[in-house]
């Protein structure tokens, strides 16, 4: 019985999550670590690979919050992505130590219990598996690594909405495109290294030729305000001195295209063609650092991270329904101003729009219905709930009062028939 027991504790002992070291992790290690995670937390985390790298290495994604196995109404999903880059390696480890602390934090910390209650959060540690095999250890100059297993920039792989994109894409590049079709991402980061700044859309803009210029966006207040949060919880981001071959950047901030204009980017991609409001975090000026200093590189992220994450609730979001309480799928819905890149509703007739505190106006349309237009005030540190029903075109509908009404078209029918029937008898 005593050695039965004793088996039986050493069974449990290794299931259990062993403490995170400040390592790098190749993709074996990584791989083992998430499964050890999603086995340990069941009810909160799900793991699932969204394709294969061009060598055949499973791109895999760790989704945490009571969201992660069933569908909670209106919680917003939100991603981070790491390692686009296989040679810049130190977003890969901060997002590994991002998730231990999540899940190790739910049931004991009450402010990322609740953001877990209410917010589906989807990681992927390494997007390029393929570079970061070749990258160079400690090297911060060396671009080995950087494209993925054939060559190619994976931040350059994307549809560009400005300029024909010829590049062919490649295999992480369309598990991305797959995967924001079936979810509705709200809120991103792409992790990046080089540079120590925080850069929001656009990426680029029409005739760019590599011409640095401003290119804002319709959302261009609330890429600043997500920029800001990052950097200004960042203890030396916040200084705007970047590296010596980049920056000043005031704030630790800058527009991407004001930066240097990419075609084929991944976070302009987001915004424009899947309603994903990213940014791009450069967070280190080594490309490749030695582990004695992923210490120190948590410890300047971690805040900004969690802060970051938290800023998905905020603007307006809601249902949208006919008459009969059934959700609409695929509803335009946009605000007034902001019309040029609108969300969709989701399979569930959900939507979200980020915005910062004031007063707007929401649009929202579906083919075969009379839009929709609807006042609304987004207050700081909230959500405004604003559900919407929409109205068939052509459809007949009775509204009751003392008993039973007729409306619109059959009041038309009979104002007409009597009319009809005097000027008859006038006769």
């Amino acid at each position: 019985m005593i050695i039965l027991l004793g088996c039986l504790v050493l069974l449990e002992l290794s299931r259990m999550v062993a403490p995170l070291d400040f390592n790098y992790h190749n993709h074996t290690e990584l791989e083992q670590f998430l499964k050890n995670i999603s086995q340990q937390y069941p009810d909160i985390t799900r793991m699932h690979s969204i394709g294969k790298s061009v060598k055949d290495a499973d791109l895999w994604v760790i989704v945490i919050g009571e969201g992660a196995n069933k569908h909670v109404t209106l919680n917003p999903n939100v991603k981070y992505v790491a390692n686009m880059h296989g040679n810049e390696a130190v977003g890969r480890e901060m997002l590994l130590h991002l998730i231990d602390n999540l899940v190790k934090s739910y049931g004991g910390n009450t402010t990322l219990t609740n953001f877990l209650k209410t917010t589906t959060v989807h990681i992927m540690p390494t997007m390029n598996p393929d570079g970061f095999a070749d990258a160079s250890y400690g090297n911060c100059t060396s671009k080995t690594g950087r494209n993925n297993g054939v060559s190619y920039d994976l931040n350059r792989n994307f549809p560009d909405y400005w300029v024909e994109n010829k590049v062919p894409i490649q295999p992480e590049t369309r598990a991305i495109m797959n995967w924001m079709k079936e979810e509705q991402f709200v809120l991103s980061i792409n992790f990046q290294g080089s540079a120590l700044v925080a850069t929001y859309p656009f990426d680029n803009y029409p005739n760019a030729s590599g011409v640095s210029a401003y290119a804002s966006s319709p959302d261009d207040d609330v890429f600043r305000h997500l920029s800001l949060t990052y950097s200004k919880n960042h203890p030396t981001m916040r200084l705007g001195n970047s590296c010596n071959d980049s920056g000043p950047f005031k704030d630790g901030i800058t527009n991407g295209a004001l930066w240097y204009p990419v075609t084929g980017g991944m976070q302009d991609y987001n915004y424009i063609y899947a309603g994903c409001m990213e940014t791009t975090l450069e967070i280190s000026c080594c490309f490749y650092p030695t582990s004695d200093e992923l210490p120190g590189y948590w410890e300047r992220n971690k805040n900004s991270l969690i802060s970051y994450l938290m800023q998905v609730h905020m603007g307006v979001k809601g249902l949208v329904f006919d008459e009969n309480r059934n959700t609409l799928v695929g509803a335009t819905v946009a605000v007034k101003g902001r019309e040029q890149f609108p969300v969709k509703t989701t399979e569930y007739g959900e939507y979200w729009k980020l915005l910062l505190p004031g007063k707007y106006v929401l649009q929202v349309s579906l083919p075969g219905y009379y839009s929709v237009y609807k006042s609304f005030s987004v207050v700081s540190g909230t959500v405004t709930r604003m559900d919407v029903t929409l109205r068939e075109i052509g459809q007949v509908t009775y509204v009751k009062s003392t008993g039973s009404e007729p409306v619109s078209s059959l009041i038309l029918f009979w104002v007409v028939f009597l009319l009809a029937f005097l000027s008859v008898h006038e006769q």
